[in-house]
């Protein structure tokens, strides 16, 4: 095939611009979904801080017991921070090897663009992070007073991290599901792996020799500011901006790699 008539890989540039376009869709089509997931229920979306809720509750009285906290009440803060912010990670990871499967027949059959189905469980995914939090946050606001307005104060850069985050490694988990079935077993395991190993439900200090798991674990890497941020009411700016080019990076790399394997999606699922 001569280089005339070889199709061109679109630009990441152009790419963004489409998504930036298509944002009114993707947004509404993930709202829907959200309003959809709770149809018919008295509670709806309360639903979902309430799951945290009751998650934290009881992993804290036996926790706190298992590990003996000396202060309950900072226990309870930061396993719940840290819980809320990892179940949301963990759901956006262990959901992204199969996203295209699910959206099958509509890569076969529409002419749409690969990178509205990221975006719309994206946007999914930041929906039901905000309503979960906001509603864990206030709960937690009864234990340690000053989480709201750490928030407003310090929790801008980590959690735009996060949003980010949340965007390219699971698209690029999707894209390497879409080539590599094996990644449906796998992804469970490590995500139950990683989890066991990041210290979510006890202190850093307590992995002993074992601490560098820690700083090597991207998961991790991400949730530790937010909680370090509203628990202490201080931004780490240098571990906001190196995550703030690796986001960019990872961004980057995600859509080039959508870009080259749009063509040979369909065949792969």
């Amino acid at each position: 095939m001569s280089a005339s008539i070889r199709p061109r890989r679109e630009s990441v540039r152009r790419i963004l611009r489409h998504a930036w376009e298509s944002r009114r869709v993707w947004w509404f089509t993930a709202t829907a979904r959200t309003r959809a997931r709770f149809a018919r229920t008295t509670l709806g979306s309360f639903w979902l801080g309430l799951s945290n809720l009751f998650s934290i509750a009881v992993l804290a009285a036996v926790y706190g017991t298992v590990f003996k906290v000396q202060n309950f009440t900072v226990y309870v803060v930061y396993l719940g921070l840290g819980l809320v912010v990892w179940n949301t990670i963990s759901g956006a990871v262990s959901g992204a090897p199969n996203l295209f499967e699910h959206n099958r027949d509509h890569l076969h059959n529409i002419n749409l663009h690969p990178i509205f189905y990221t975006l719309e469980e994206w946007a999914f995914q930041l929906q039901t992070f905000l309503q979960s939090f906001l509603m864990v946050l206030l709960a937690l606001s009864f234990f340690q007073h000053n989480l709201l307005f750490n928030l407003i104060l310090c929790g801008w850069l980590p959690l735009l991290n996060l949003f980010l985050f949340l965007y390219w490694f699971p698209m690029l988990t999707c894209l390497l599901g879409a080539r590599f079935r094996d990644l449906y077993q796998l992804v469970p395991i490590v995500l139950q792996l990683v989890f066991l190993l990041s210290p979510i439900l006890y202190e850093k200090k307590n992995l002993g020799a074992m601490a560098w798991t820690a700083n090597i674990n991207p998961l991790y890497r991400v949730l530790s500011p937010i909680r370090h941020s509203l628990m202490v009411g201080e931004v780490q700016w240098g571990v906001g901006f190196v995550l703030l080019a690796a986001n960019a990076l990872g961004i980057w790399i995600a859509i080039r790699l959508l870009s080259s394997e749009r063509r040979t999606l369909p065949f792969l699922i």
